[in-house]
């Protein structure tokens, strides 16, 4: 890895700020961070610098949300991840820098088309649904479970190897899982404290992958080192800001937020 320059480590450090604030608040602006990350640094090692970051990014949230987390739908997401990881770490092993950027640049604006359709055609059925009969109580989407909008074992197989090949890849599964949770009908809570615990475990997971991959090494832990500190302030201020943040601005940040960080890696 290269000398860092004071203007480098500055940009970094308010990614990670922001890494720290996605984790509390808004899940899809950490697309901004590891675009930031793959522009500062070589695509392919911001992937191991960044990971220690997201796992203590992980910590606070779960610290946070703990209570929050849908365990049928992180049971039901895990053997499609592993599967996904899986895959990740063959497609790193001959990848290069502009391949990785493009691949998950193309991958988070693919999954926000079909989230974005699949919302629509969801909202389309309830107002039929409405038309015939009105009911309202009690859906798990207000619970912080999953709410109706179609999305099945198919979908949750779908979304999940896809989700843990953008985490391996570049850290960028965030985005999948969030489009995933919003297509489910999850709330804020329900969808914080289920990210948090999701990416906790795959991200610990992943460790192991990234230290055989050469991603992980002595250079970018003393990077990391440097870097931690700034996660608390942001997860402080996430959680500060999202019980102010209504459900529909939440959603449009979260998408905003993905398609962002999705053109940013394919103009890099």
């Amino acid at each position: 890895m290269d000398t860092i320059s004071l203007w480098q480590l500055a940009v970094l450090a308010t990614a990670s700020t922001l890494v720290g604030f996605s984790k509390t608040a808004v899940s899809g602006a950490n697309t901004i961070s590891l675009a930031v990350f793959a522009a500062v640094l070589p695509a392919r090692e911001s992937t191991g610098v960044l990971l220690p970051i997201l796992i203590a990014g992980d910590l606070l949230a779960v610290r946070v949300y703990r209570r929050h987390a849908h365990w049928p739908t992180l049971l039901r997401l895990f053997p499609a991840v592993a599967v996904g990881v899986a895959a990740g770490t063959l497609f790193m092993l001959w990848a290069d820098d502009a391949a990785v950027r493009t691949s998950i640049g193309a991958i988070l604006l693919f999954m926000t088309g079909v989230t974005l359709w699949r919302r629509r055609i969801a909202e389309q059925e309830a107002g039929e649904g409405e038309q015939g009969m009105k009911t309202g109580a009690g859906s798990g989407a207000d619970s912080g479970g999953e709410g109706g909008g179609g999305t099945g074992r198919t979908a949750a197989r779908g979304y999940g190897v896809l989700g843990g090949f953008t985490t391996m890849v570049a850290n960028a599964g965030g985005p999948v899982m969030s489009l995933y949770l919003l297509s489910a009908g999850f709330r804020k809570l329900g969808f914080l404290g289920t990210s948090a615990w999701f990416f906790l475990i795959v991200n610990v997971s992943k460790v192991p992958f990234s230290v055989g991959l050469g991603l992980i090494d002595a250079h970018s832990l003393l990077l990391d080192a440097c870097l931690l500190l700034f996660v608390l302030p942001g997860a402080y201020l996430g959680r500060v800001c999202v019980d102010r943040i209504n459900q529909k601005v939440f959603d449009r940040i979260v998408i905003g937020a993905t398609v962002a960080g999705g053109l940013q890696l394919l103009l890099i």
